[in-house]
């Protein structure tokens, strides 16, 4: 009998991580026995192994015939395949999951097929009545690829609206995707449409401050979110207007997840703000590494926990400016301490040394520009349009899928323009991130 992961058990089988490679039908068969075998099966992992293309039909038209899953994890099973067999191996596990009336989970992180791989999954996201989780991370889907998915997600919150049900999506998990702004308004369209949301990360994605606007106005539509992550994505003072904004919509927020996200002083100073009104008690987990925050932003956020942030247990602040002994720090863990929580702070190990508050000033408003020219740039795309410089994005993508660790650095990226390039540099020879 084949050997099974320990997690295996009454009701999942488990192939997690055994590196197994499986060509042919006949080298994953023996799986295929035991998984027939498990009568009451709510759950498969197969993430960490390597499927072809008839390996996939397989394990297909074996679970085809489970309507008992709810859980099925693919993520990471085409390390060494060409990017040509995607598709088909895709279309056979995605097929077997149509009409599986339980099916409440679905993990196809850390397969960089790129976005010319995405359409095979698109009935599926569009259709399935009953899905609630959906990982995926780290695909390199591209701007084109993640609209596209986004398309998908909102055909599936209308047929439920269509059909006089609530849409059953929970959980986005849809970071490390070069999702760029060319997809923003694509998902903000879908969040808005769902509602239904609880948890949304997006983490890495190269989003600019007019798609963090898009998304989070979309998700002012979803009042039961409980976790944002927007890390390391480029909201600057617009985007986080449109973070304050929207945090009164989200009463049941417990983690937002802002780190490396350019909020900058004044961007700061907005943010605090409006958790200083006391809209989101339930806050307990708040990230704001390296984003260029000063005194004043923290003092304001300081003030928001002693009047209205009683659950909050874990804070990040380090990369920001100023000295670990600065008053505004010290108000900060006071602030915690009143509520039993002086443990809640990271360490302060890693802040920056700010310049004087008139440089600081003329760095804000030559970033200003630098919006301004970018929002004049953005405004002569249509909406939803994916800007490639005339090049074909899809078809720069690595011809054989490699392993999700280095994925990230083989990813194809759009041609930059040289003029916005210069005028980048040029700011960004003034901004210290952390």
């Amino acid at each position: 009998m084949a050997a099974l992961h320990p997690a295996t058990s009454d009701t999942i089988l488990s192939l997690e991580g055994l590196t197994l490679k499986f060509d042919s039908l006949a080298s994953i068969q023996p799986y295929l026995d035991q998984l027939h075998q498990v009568a009451s099966l709510e759950e498969v992992r197969f993430g960490g192994n390597t499927l072809g293309i008839d390996a996939c039909a397989g394990v297909g038209d074996a679970l085809s015939t489970k309507h008992g899953l709810k859980v099925a994890d693919f993520s990471d099973i085409f390390t060494g395949r060409l990017i040509t067999e995607i598709p088909q191996s895709l279309r056979s596990l995605c097929t077997s999951l149509l009409y599986l009336p339980n099916l409440v989970s679905l993990d196809l992180s850390d397969n960089a097929f790129g976005g010319r791989s995405v359409e095979p999954m698109l009935e599926l996201l569009s259709t399935h009545p009953t899905l609630e989780v959906l990982k995926l991370n780290n695909n390199g889907m591209g701007p084109v690829g993640g609209a596209e998915i986004a398309g998908a997600l909102l055909a599936n919150a209308n047929k439920a609206k269509a059909e006089g049900r609530k849409a059953s999506l929970r959980t986005l998990i849809c970071g490390r995707n070069r999702l760029e702004n060319g997809s923003a308004q694509a998902f903000a369209d879908a969040f808005a449409a769902l509602g239904s949301l609880v948890e949304v990360r997006m983490p890495q994605n190269g989003i600019r401050m007019e798609g963090i606007e898009a998304i989070v106005k979309g998700l002012q539509k979803n009042p039961d979110l409980e976790w944002l992550d927007l890390q390391d994505n480029t909201a600057t003072e617009r985007g986080s207007r449109a973070i304050a904004a929207s945090l009164p919509s989200w009463p049941k927020l417990k983690t937002l997840n802002l780190s490396d996200c350019l909020l900058r002083p004044r961007g700061g100073v907005t943010v605090m703000t409006a958790l200083s009104r006391g809209s989101n008690p339930a806050l307990t987990t708040l990230r704001l590494q390296s984003n260029e925050l000063d005194a004043r932003a923290i003092d304001v956020l300081a003030s928001a926990i002693t009047l209205h942030l009683p659950s909050l247990v874990a804070l990040e602040l380090n990369g920001n400016y100023g000295d670990a002994d600065d008053e505004c720090f010290a108000a900060i863990s006071t602030a915690l301490e009143k509520w039993g929580h002086a443990d809640a702070l990271d360490e302060l190990d890693e802040l920056e040394e700010r310049e004087s508050e008139d440089e600081d000033e003329e760095d804000e408003e030559e970033a200003d520009e630098e919006e301004e020219l970018e929002n004049k740039r953005e405004e002569t795309v249509l909406v939803g349009e994916v800007e490639t410089g005339g090049e074909d994005v899809r078809a720069n993508e690595p011809e054989v899928v490699l392993d999700d660790k280095k994925a990230e650095l083989e990813e194809p990226k759009a041609k930059a323009d040289p003029k916005e390039s210069d005028e980048l540099a040029n700011l960004l020879g003034k901004v210290h991130i952390a």
